[in-house]
C-alpha cells in the first residue's frame, strides 16, 4: 500500500470537522488500549473536537462500552459511542417488528438492545418470528447454534416468515491472541445451513447492519450535522469500503485486521501506522 499517502492526526484535526473512529483494532483490542488512543481521546476531549466511535459492536450498551473505555484509560462520553445494536430500534420500527418474539445469540447487553427496540424474548430453542445474531459471546457455543438451527428448520419447514437479522457483520476480530471470529461468521454458517436445506430459497439470508452498511454513517451525519467527517478505521471490508459507499474520505491504520501488506481493491483516502 506503498502509493496510499500517509497522514498524521495532527493533519486529520486540521482538515476535518469530524473524527469518526473505529474501536476494535484502532483505539482497543481484547487486552486493553492500543498505542496513541488515550493520548488522542484525551486531545479531542480538551480541544473540544467533534468526535463519534463507530462500533459494529452489539454486545455492549454505550454506558457498558464507556465503562470498558474508562478501564482501559479511555474517557469517552456514552453519547460519543454509536454501536450496531443501537440501530436495531430503526429498524424493528421500519419492518414493524415490534412486539415480535425474537432469539437472541449475544450476551445480556445484546439481549437490552432487541428489548429496547421493541422486541419480545424467547429461548433460541422456542418458536420466533425474529433471530438476531448480535454477538458470538454470552451463550454455551454449540449448543445455542444447535437448539437455534434446530428451532429454524422448524420454522422454515412450517412455511412460517422468519426475520433474520445480523446486527454485527465483522467476520474476525483482534484479540489478545491474535484474531477471533465474529458473529458475522455465525451468520454465514446458519446460511449455509440454510443454502444446504432449502436450496430453493433464495430469500434466506440475513439483513446485515452496522459498517459496510449505511445506517451507522447516517447517524453519524444526524448528530454531526455535517458530511465533512473521516472514517479511521483498521478493516477495508467495514470502515474503508463503508466510508466509500457513503462519500466519506478513511484512514486505513495498520494496527488491526488489514495488514500493512495488503494490496486493498477499494484503497482508502490515507494510512497510518498507529495512532501515535
Amino acid at each position: 500500500m506503498d502509493t496510499i499517502p500517509e497522514i498524521t492526526i495532527a493533519s486529520l484535526i486540521d482538515r476535518y470537522d469530524v473524527l469518526l473512529l473505529d474501536a476494535y483494532g484502532v483505539l482497543v483490542n481484547s487486552s486493553g488500549a492500543l498505542p496513541g488512543a488515550a493520548e488522542l481521546t484525551h486531545r479531542l476531549s480538551e480541544s473540544g473536537k467533534p468526535y463519534y466511535i463507530l462500533t459494529n459492536d452489539a454486545s455492549r450498551l454505550p454506558t457498558t462500552a464507556a465503562a470498558r473505555y474508562r478501564a482501559c484509560g479511555l474517557t469517552i462520553d456514552p453519547d460519543r459511542i454509536i454501536t450496531s445494536g443501537l440501530l436495531l430500534k430503526g429498524h424493528f420500527a421500519a419492518q414493524r417488528l415490534v412486539g415480535a418474539r425474537c432469539a437472541v445469540l449475544g450476551p445480556g447487553d445484546s439481549l437490552r438492545y432487541v428489548e429496547d427496540a421493541g422486541g419480545r424474548i424467547v429461548s433460541p430453542s422456542d418458536a420466533f418470528d425474529v433471530l438476531v445474531i448480535a454477538d458470538e459471546s454470552g451463550f454455551p457455543f454449540l449448543e445455542t447454534v444447535d437448539a437455534t438451527l434446530s428451532a429454524l428448520f422448524h420454522a422454515l419447514d412450517r412455511r412460517q416468515r422468519v426475520h433474520l437479522l445480523l446486527a454485527n457483520p465483522d467476520l474476525i476480530y483482534p484479540s489478545a491472541q491474535g484474531f477471533g471470529i465474529g458473529s458475522g461468521s455465525i451468520a454465514l454458517i446458519f446460511e449455509a445451513a440454510m443454502r444446504l436445506r432449502y436450496p430453493d430459497r433464495t430469500d434466506l439470508r440475513f439483513v446485515r447492519l452496522g459498517k459496510p452498511h449505511g445506517a451507522m454513517f447516517a447517524e453519524a451525519l444526524r448528530r454531526s450535522g455535517t458530511r465533512n467527517m473521516i472514517v479511521i478505521g483498521d478493516q477495508l471490508e467495514t470502515d474503508v469500503a463503508g466510508a466509500r459507499a457513503f462519500g466519506l474520505d478513511s484512514v486505513l491504520v495498520d494496527s488491526g485486521v488489514t495488514g500493512a501488506s495488503s494490496t486493498p481493491r477499494l484503497p482508502p483516502t490515507y494510512r497510518m501506522r498507529s495512532l501515535r
